[in-house]
């Protein structure tokens, strides 16, 4: 890579961790897509960021979905490589965004495998609950389920996050935003067993105030939360695996069959247009009918 490019990439990664406050995930991806963009570049002659023109992008995008990239690696590489173009044309260092004329491939989104109502009712009744990891687990699945949280949101939460007598939770979720989600009798009751019963066995003076913490008393990490879901359901037989992702799509699935609006399953999902709630979610086809049933004028008879 020329020393050109390879400052520009410096740059711009230090502006995504001081002013963008990305993901270490996000910081990860954008790199190294970026960095394979400059290697595709420096092939064909490019010698600085002046040379990334829009033809250059689009080749190196066509060379991508040529080896088979899936749908959603392109649109984030395209997403990354726009970012980067605007970066660098603020700094002065190309005088034209070439990113802006790339257009941005729709994702694929596959919707995860779900739980029925009953298949999560028997997974949450029958989970063995012995010892401090046993009420340390059903607290994890019951919120999860319970809330709809993302994996990471779960790991995040502190003791102090978790209010059970208004049966709330406060979450930190993407871009640092914070939202009260409202938290079942069941998870609440689940969570007051650990904290009573479970966290104090495992808790040391280095576990800090998380509310879900490792076999060794440090914060629960998604990976290991991942690990708790699957391992769970297999004991418990008869249910579909699914990962967390799958419980928080179930949770919303419910709350739709159970006749909320999408408006409230956004808010309690977190996410920013009610579009992406659209996607996510799916109302089964009995709820359709019961909503037409009840809602049009011919409906019923």
């Amino acid at each position: 890579m020329t020393e050109g490019l390879q400052e520009a990439l410096e740059g711009f990664r230090r502006h995504l961790r001081a002013e963008r406050d990305v993901s270490p995930h996000t910081l990860r991806a954008y790199e190294g897509d970026l960095r394979d963009l400059c290697r595709y570049a420096v092939d064909v002659g490019v010698e600085g960021p002046a040379g990334l023109d829009v033809n250059v992008l689009r080749a190196w995008l066509a060379q991508q979905h040529a080896e088979g990239r899936s749908r959603a690696t392109l649109a984030r590489r395209t997403a990354a490589v726009r970012t980067f173009t605007a970066y660098l044309h603020r700094r002065g260092l190309i005088e034209k965004d070439p990113g802006q004329l790339l257009g941005t491939p729709k994702r694929h989104r596959d919707l995860p495998n779900v739980l029925g109502q009953d298949e999560a009712a028997r997974l949450l009744d029958q989970m063995d609950v012995e010892g401090p990891l046993g009420l340390r687990d059903l607290a994890v699945l019951e919120v999860l389920y319970g809330t709809g949280v993302r994996v990471s949101e779960l790991c995040g939460l502190d003791v102090d996050d978790i209010d059970v007598e208004r049966g709330t939770a406060r979450v930190l979720g993407k871009g640092n935003k914070e939202r009260t989600v409202p938290v079942g009798e069941p998870a609440t009751r689940a969570v007051g067993d650990w904290l009573r019963a479970g966290r104090p066995a495992i808790a040391t003076e280095h576990s800090g105030p998380a509310l879900f913490l490792g076999a060794r008393g440090g914060r629960l990490h998604p990976t290991s939360a991942r690990r708790i879901v699957h391992a769970r359901i297999a004991e418990v037989g008869e249910v579909p695996d699914v990962s967390p992702h799958g419980l928080r799509h179930s949770a919303a699935t419910h709350l739709l069959e159970g006749g909320a609006d999408l408006r409230s399953v956004q808010e309690i999902l977190g996410h920013a247009s009610l579009q992406t709630t659209q996607i996510y979610t799916h109302v089964s086809p009995e709820r359709l009918r019961q909503v037409h049933r009840q809602a049009h004028p011919r409906g019923a008879e």
